[in-house]
């Protein structure tokens, strides 16, 4: 009772391994992301400058007290941040007239960025020293 196994032709062999062309889709996406990309490089490299020249207070608390007494200038957000929190924060700027930046990456890349070795989930720039983060960030989002 041998069982016979269908042959295929060289034809049909060859059709079996080959992949769908490429298309212009992976192209565009790149476009995207370099040129996301590119603009949180610039923002880094912006947020770097606020920390070496400006004056600035990370952290939740101390973000509140800087609005509160109007000292803040900008506030940047983790995109991890509670949503309570972000709200609460988003409404003390909008009193004071400050302006909010969403930080494009959660709070470790955050704390990364300003050249710390832990979490931050908020931060309020009060003097921006040589950087032109406060002209530049309000009108990227």
């Amino acid at each position: 009772l041998a069982q016979e196994r269908p042959t295929f032709s060289s034809h049909a062999r060859k059709k079996r391994g080959t992949a769908p062309a490429p298309t212009n889709l992976a192209a565009g996406m790149s476009a995207k992301a370099s040129k996301a990309s590119k603009n949180a490089d610039s923002i880094n490299a912006r947020l770097q400058l606020v920390m070496r020249s400006g004056k600035y207070m990370l952290g939740y608390k101390t973000t509140l007290k800087s609005l509160r007494h109007g000292k803040s200038k900008l506030i940047l957000i983790a995109n991890n941040c509670p949503a309570l929190r972000k709200s609460e924060i988003e409404y003390y700027a909008m009193l004071a007239k400050t302006g909010v930046h969403h930080f494009h990456g959660d709070n470790n890349e955050l704390g990364t960025a300003c050249g710390r070795y832990y979490r931050v989930c908020c931060l309020s720039i009060t003097d921006p020293g040589d950087s032109d983060i406060i002209r530049t960030l309000p009108g990227m989002e």
